[in-house]
């Protein structure tokens, strides 16, 4: 199916997403709306219907993620658990460790969070200094994470480390589940100016001890395994910011055709008109490129899927950005109160800018990769 004309399944799923939302509003509540979501089966859409999902992909993913975001309720969640650790595992991971946690990713009773960003690293992979040493046929794992979303709530965290080659000495990246309530690993709320449902924290893993099998997939792969779920991230990013800017738009879209000034609704002047339509266009190009990313990562194109994703996380990001500042912009003084909803996005839009990789980062990534230009470091 072509990433542009979407099917009718999707738009379906679209619709049904939408009721959802809908009948919960901004002023949702986490919880219930997580465990609506799943039974609907909305949550595990992607996953393998062997292991109870939906048989999907990011493309569906992304769906249920934008229309609960148009409507006010995104799931910040649905980014990490089953776009990132539930797609790894699914396509990685042991029969065992698919038995133990896929069926709950997909019904939602069990979450998982990611640990990769470091307080020197970033997200930079060759900086990561969390590294994974054989003890016997256990491994131990020291290092620290920051901003890792969901820790509190999540069952278990997917955390990237790295384990040095033995034929070359150099150290490669590889993925272990580290239970909650593992013996060494602590965690430490980041007092966030955001406010969010999700939580932020900084994890310290002191001689975390894991048993052989807390490894997923083959120790060898290394980056192969860890882009499998950064790219379903950043297309989940940008479902994220498109559905944002959507419920952002449309509270601004309302305002103008109710608000009368000089006898007339507001969105009747092109100053108040023009910017609106043009955030609409804005987004709806970034929705096109999340789909074709989505659609390439589901087609198993991972290095086109790369570039795709990439450019889709920065598009949707910056017409987020634009879309709820042109939103508080046109409710002028009623922007920024509680009663319309817009202001808090004024600092929420910002994350789609800045994680899980920032726009400069993208940037660099397509000058090098796509344009072939050399390095600056």
């Amino acid at each position: 199916m072509s990433p542009v004309i979407e099917s009718q399944e999707h738009k379906a799923l679209r619709s049904a997403v939408a009721a959802l939302g809908k009948r919960h509003g901004r002023d949702y509540d986490i919880n219930t709306l997580w465990s609506e979501a799943a039974k609907l089966g909305y949550l595990g859409v992607n996953l393998p219907e062997a292991y109870g999902g939906g048989g999907g992909g990011i493309a569906e993913l992304s769906i249920v993620l934008e229309e609960l975001g148009a409507a006010g309720c995104p799931l910040l969640m649905m980014v990490v658990s089953p776009a990132i650790c539930g797609t790894v595992i699914a396509r990685f991971g042991t029969e065992a460790q698919k038995q133990e946690w896929l069926p709950g990713l997909a019904d939602g009773t069990r979450t998982m969070a990611f640990g990769i960003t470091e307080p020197d690293a970033g997200s930079n992979s060759h900086r990561i200094t969390t590294t994974a040493r054989r003890d016997g046929a256990d491994w131990l794992l020291s290092g620290r994470k920051v901003f890792i979303s969901g820790v509190d709530i999540a069952d278990a965290t997917l955390i990237v480390g790295r384990t040095e080659d033995a034929r070359t000495g150099s150290l490669k990246p590889c993925l272990f589940i580290v239970p909650r309530d593992a013996e060494g690993f602590g965690r430490r709320r980041i007092d966030m100016e955001l406010h969010s449902a999700e939580k932020q924290f900084e994890l310290t893993l002191d001689d975390v001890r894991l048993p052989a099998d807390a490894l997923v997939g083959d120790e060898d792969a290394g980056l192969l395994q860890l882009f499998a779920g950064l790219n379903p991230e950043r297309v989940m990013t940008a479902a994220f910011a498109i559905g944002m800017g959507r419920y952002a738009l449309s509270r601004a879209v309302e305002y103008a055709r109710e608000r009368t000034v000089w006898k007339q609704p507001i969105g009747a002047h092109q100053a108040v008109a023009h910017p609106l339509a043009q955030a609409h266009i804005d987004l709806e190009l970034a929705r096109l490129m999340m789909q074709k990313a989505a659609y390439l990562y589901d087609s198993g194109d991972d290095v086109a899927a790369g570039e795709a994703a990439n450019m889709a996380k920065y598009a949707a990001g910056e017409a987020c950005v634009r879309a709820v500042d042109q939103s508080v912009h046109t409710l002028g003084g009623n922007g920024l109160t509680r009663e319309f909803g817009l202001a808090s996005l004024i600092t929420a839009s910002r994350v789609a800018r800045i994680a899980p990789v920032s726009r400069e980062m993208i940037l660099n990534y397509v000058s090098h990769q796509t344009l072939g230009l050399p390095k600056s470091y």
